[in-house]
C-alpha cells in the first residue's frame, strides 16, 4: 500500500483521530466524512480496534505500510525493550519527525519534502532519506542556501512547540536529538498494545 497522499483532515474525521496532533481537524465535525456518517453505528470487532490503532499511527507518521510493517519488525527484533514503546521511539527517530519537531517545518509532510530535496544535514553531511533513523546525539540542519526558505522561515516564526528530547537552536536554524522520548511524551491517545498484536497475529 503507497503512502496516502490527499487530504489530512478527511483521513482524521474517518479514524477519529487527530493525525497533525493539532486537533483542528476534528473541532468543527467530529465524525466521519460522508452524508451519512453521523447516523453510523457499527459495532467494531477486536481485530478492527487493532487495525483502527495502527492506522492512526500509520497515518500520524504518513508512512506506507511497508515501511511501518518493517520498523515494526526492528522494533520486535530488539532485546530488551518493549516492542510497542520502543517501535513508536524508532519512528520518532525518523529524519523527516525530528526536522518537523525541531519547527523547521510546519507539518510532517513539509519536513519529507525539505529532506527529500536535500536541503538537510546530520552531523554536516548531507541526509535525502525522509526514513533515515537518527542516532540520539546527532546534530540536525539545514544546508546554509536553504536557512532562508519560505517555509522553514514561516514555519519557525509560527513559533512552534518543540519536544523535550529535542534542542534547538532557531537562529542558526540548527538542532540536536538529545535523546529517545519517554512514552508519555508520544502519541498518548495510540494505544500500542493493540499494534503489537496486530502484527503478532498477522506477521
Amino acid at each position: 500500500m503507497s503512502r496516502y497522499r490527499g487530504p489530512s483532515w478527511k483521513i482524521s474525521r474517518r479514524l477519529g483521530y487527530s493525525i497533525l496532533e493539532t486537533g483542528k481537524e476534528l473541532s468543527k465535525r467530529p465524525y466521519g466524512p460522508g452524508p451519512h456518517a453521523k447516523d453510523k453505528r457499527k459495532k467494531v470487532s477486536e481485530y478492527g480496534k487493532q487495525l483502527m490503532e495502527k492506522q492512526k499511527l500509520r497515518e500520524t507518521y504518513g508512512v506506507s505500510e511497508r515501511q511501518f510493517q518493517r520498523m515494526f519488525l526492528m522494533a520486535k527484533e530488539k532485546k530488551g525493550v518493549v516492542t510497542g514503546v520502543y517501535f513508536m521511539q524508532l519512528l520518532e527517530s525518523r529524519l523527516d519527525n525530528l526536522v518537523y519537531r525541531l519547527g523547521f517545518a510546519r507539518t510532517r509532510r513539509q519536513a519529507r519534502q525539505l529532506v527529500t530535496h536535500g536541503h538537510v544535514t546530520v552531523d554536516g553531511k548531507k541526509v535525502d532519506i525522509p526514513s533515515f533513523i537518527t542516532p540520539v546525539g546527532s546534530e540536525i540542519s539545514l544546508k546554509e542556501k536553504s536557512k532562508n526558505l519560505a517555509i522553514v522561515k514561516a514555519s519557525l516564526e509560527s513559533a512552534p512547540a518543540t519536544v523535550s528530547y529535542v534542542s534547538v537552536d532557531k537562529d542558526n536554524v540548527q538542532g540536536k536529538y538529545i535523546r529517545l522520548p519517554e512514552r508519555n511524551e508520544m502519541a498518548r491517545d495510540i494505544q500500542e498494545s493493540q499494534i503489537v498484536e496486530f502484527y503478532n497475529r498477522k506477521l
